[in-house]
C-alpha cells in the first residue's frame, strides 16, 4: 500500500501558516495529483446551478476550482494559508472574475456558501479540530447548503495527512449534517482505491455552538460528560475533542449555558464556556 504523504519538514512542528508555506516552498507536494480527482468531478458534474456559492478550504494547487471555471461555474472562492501557494493562485487565475482567492485561516473566514468542497483539508487538520470543523462549515453554509467531497477511511502511519473512519465521521457530523450519501468511491485514482468515502451532507436547521471546556483528564470523564450533555431535553449530540479542549453541541433549541454548566456541575472542575 502507498503512503501519502506532505512532511517534507519535521513533523512535530505545529501544522500552522510556516509548515504549509514550507511545502510549497520545497515544490514536494506529494499529495497534489495534478489534476482534478475523479470522484470530485462526478461531484462537481452533479450541481446544476452554475451561480452557485461554492467554496474550496485548504485549497492548495485547486484544479477543482480550476475544472468549476471551465465548467462555467462564475461564484468560486478558494482559501489557503500558505502565502507562496495563494501568490502562485493569484498569478494562475488574474483576471478571471468568477474566482476569489483567499489569504488566511478558513476558520476565521466570514460568508455564505451554498456547497464546500471537501478534497483533503480535514485530513490535514490536526484530529484535535474536528469538532471545531463542523461548527464551522455549519456556519458557513447556506439554508439547506450542501457539504461535500471525499474524507479517508483509513488510518496512516505517517502524518498528516490524518485517516479516520466511516463510523468516526458518523458519530462527529451527526445531527448538525443530515446524510445524503457517505459510500467508499467507486472511481478513486489507484493508490486511493477503497480507501476515500465519497459523500453529500445537508446543513440541518439545528442549532450548532462549540464550547470551550476545562478540566478533564481521560478518555472516560470525556464519554460521561459527552452522555450528560445529551441527557439534557433538545441536544442533538455532543461532541468531544481528542484533547478534551473543545466541544460541539448540536441542539434543536438555544440550550442557555447555564444549563451545560449545571450538568456538570458535580465535578467543580469542569467549566463549559461558548468559544
Amino acid at each position: 500500500m502507498s503512503e501519502e504523504k506532505c512532511c517534507v519538514v519535521v513533523c512535530e512542528n505545529p501544522l500552522d501558516k510556516n509548515y504549509w508555506d514550507a511545502q510549497y516552498q520545497s515544490k514536494i507536494i506529494s499529495w497534489d495529483l495534478g489534476t482534478v480527482s475523479p470522484p470530485i468531478q462526478y461531484l462537481i458534474d452533479r450541481i446544476k446551478n452554475k451561480q452557485a456559492r461554492i467554496l474550496i478550504p485548504g485549497c492548495g494547487n485547486t484544479y477543482e476550482a480550476e475544472y468549476l471555471l471551465a465548467q462555467g461555474f462564475t461564484n468560486v472562492t478558494v482559501i489557503d494559508i500558505a502565502p507562496t501557494l495563494v501568490a502562485n493562485l493569484n498569478k494562475k487565475f488574474a483576471n478571471n472574475p468568477n474566482i476569489k482567492i483567499v489569504l488566511g485561516d478558513f476558520f476565521e473566514h466570514e460568508g455564505v456558501y451554498d456547497y464546500i468542497i471537501e478534497q483533503t483539508f480535514f485530513c490535514a487538520l490536526p484530529p484535535t479540530m474536528r469538532q471545531k470543523y463542523v461548527w464551522k462549515m455549519h456556519q458557513l453554509l447556506a439554508e439547506n447548503g450542501i457539504l461535500t467531497g471525499l474524507l479517508f477511511n483509513r488510518e496512516f502511519e505517517i502524518s498528516p495527512p490524518f485517516g479516520g473512519s466511516q463510523e468516526e465521521y458518523e458519530l462527529l457530523f451527526k445531527a448538525a449534517f443530515s446524510f445524503n450519501k457517505m459510500e467508499i468511491s467507486k472511481n478513486s485514482i489507484d493508490k486511493r482505491a477503497g480507501f476515500e468515502l465519497l459523500f453529500e451532507f445537508y446543513k440541518t436547521n439545528h442549532i450548532v455552538h462549540l464550547y470551550a471546556f476545562e478540566g478533564i483528564t481521560c478518555s472516560g470523564c470525556m464519554k460521561t460528560v459527552s452522555d450528560k450533555f445529551k441527557e439534557i431535553k433538545g441536544v442533538q449530540n455532543a461532541s468531544m475533542s481528542s484533547d478534551f479542549s473543545e466541544i460541539v453541541i448540536v441542539s434543536a433549541t438555544e440550550i442557555p449555558l447555564q444549563f451545560l454548566q449545571d450538568a456538570v456541575a458535580y465535578d467543580h472542575k469542569y467549566k463549559i464556556s461558548k468559544v
